[in-house]
């Protein structure tokens, strides 16, 4: 196979400013829909003594990340009908509409009554308001991805592609530091009356600046080209690609949602990590995976995807064992936060060239749905409920490190066998 090198083109000698207004919005819209997403993550503690009293801590804290997953069974219904809607009514139209589902469902968690008040309704309605987020977040990533890559210069979509991912990290990062400025701002018992609610009622920020930003693009050059493509293409036959894509999304979604979304409460619990250190650490690990991604997404575009994608699922599959044993072993917050910073820049390494790789695997006319429905099956399967897997192992086998073995190392040989079988397609053109 000819190196990624040969196929590469020269790159535009100007990126427009149409291109970087319309990428400029995806990615803010992004930013922020993932940050109202992953907030509910980073207060699992306080929202389970609130939504789910328990004096059985650990199974109050599992009923609160069953219903984090909740939202990630939603996922699929949501690429699946926004997605849709994304090939056949456009990008745009389908990018504001995830604005306005992911902003109720958000603000919606902030101002609910808690178990205290309103009893069993409590959890009931905060599991609807995590399927409307859900919903939302199905739709948003696959059609956000598709809008910046299908902008972005052929000779730089690992590059382009890679603040979808930015962006969607920097959602990640940005509930963390809230999360991490509250707690340490705010006395324990002021975060639990009422403190928690505090960055879901910030998610209203989003519907003023996302739709604004998401109302005044164009649609992409590539959608516009494949409109009456998308139109007439029978809705099942991306489902071979759809696979592929699934298959790709394991590793990377067990890989984000237990190394992020998970590791606070596992620092907390045996790494000897105070509530504060936990979520300052993560945060830490997340800003340097923010950095790192665009790093690795324009190096993708000089030497291929595939070498990336490779090395990533490797690095992780080989060293989560021995790190997360020797974090269990205490050491606090100076032994955490290098490891936390060595995971975000292996994950990093498969989050750049990814968004490229899988909107590379399709067609613009079934790129959307397609893409959408194998990613969030994925994410639903294997990465929503990760936090929630990762528990209950450890309750099970009364190891600590058993995730890694048990889950994240089996997810990374899945996606490498995947990886293996894709065509290298850095600087070829959509088709």
């Amino acid at each position: 196979m000819s190196s990624a090198s040969t196929v590469l083109p020269q790159a535009d000698a100007a990126f427009s400013d149409k291109s970087r207004k319309a990428i400029w919005a995806a990615s803010i819209g992004n930013l922020l829909e993932w940050y109202d997403f992953g907030v509910y993550a980073y207060l699992a503690t306080l929202i389970a003594a609130k939504f789910f009293p328990n004096t059985d801590a650990t199974a109050s804290l599992l009923a609160a990340f069953a219903a984090y997953g909740v939202g990630f069974l939603a996922r699929p219904l949501g690429g699946i009908v926004i997605g849709r809607l994304g090939d056949t009514r456009g990008r745009k139209a389908a990018l504001v509409l995830t604005i306005f589902m992911m902003a109720f469902g958000t603000v919606g968690i902030g101002v609910l009554p808690s178990y205290d008040s309103i009893g069993i309704w409590a959890p009931i309605l905060l599991v609807l308001l995590r399927i409307i987020q859900g919903i939302a977040a199905g739709g948003e990533w696959g059609t956000s991805t598709a809008f910046i890559v299908e902008w972005a210069p052929p000779a730089r979509r690992g590059l382009f592609g890679s603040f979808q991912q930015v962006s969607t990290a920097g959602g990640s990062l940005l509930g963390s530091a809230t999360a991490a400025v509250l707690t340490s701002l705010f006395s324990d018992a002021a975060m639990l009356e009422w403190g928690w609610r505090v960055p879901f009622l910030l998610g209203a920020v989003l519907l003023i600046v996302g739709v604004y930003m998401r109302w005044n693009v164009d649609e992409t050059p590539s959608y516009e080209a494949s409109r009456e493509a998308a139109a007439d293409a029978p809705v099942v036959s991306g489902f071979p690609l759809g696979a592929l894509a699934f298959g790709f999304t394991i590793f990377w979604t067990v890989a984000y949602y237990t190394l992020l979304a998970w590791m606070p409460s596992f620092t907390q619990r045996f790494a000897g990590l105070t509530p504060s250190e936990a979520l300052w650490s993560n945060t830490i690990g997340l800003v340097a995976m923010v950095i790192a991604i665009p790093v690795w997404g324009a190096l993708s575009d000089r030497v291929g995807r595939r070498p990336l994608l490779m090395a990533s699922a490797l690095g992780i599959g080989i060293l989560a064992w021995p790190l997360f044993s020797l974090m269990a072993q205490g050491g606090g917050f100076a032994l955490v936060l290098p490891i936390q910073i060595l995971f975000g820049v292996l994950l990093a390494l498969y989050s750049g060239p990814g968004p490229a790789a899988i909107s590379e695997i399709f067609p613009t006319h079934l790129r959307s749905t397609w893409m959408s429905v194998g990613y969030t099956l994925a994410v639903a399967v294997f990465g929503g409920f990760a936090p929630f897997i990762a528990t209950w192992l450890i309750r099970e086998t009364g190891s600590p490190v058993s995730p890694t073995y048990l889950y994240l190392v089996p997810a990374a040989i899945v996606s490498l066998l995947v990886i293996l079988r894709l065509k290298e397609t850095a600087g070829s053109k959509l088709h």
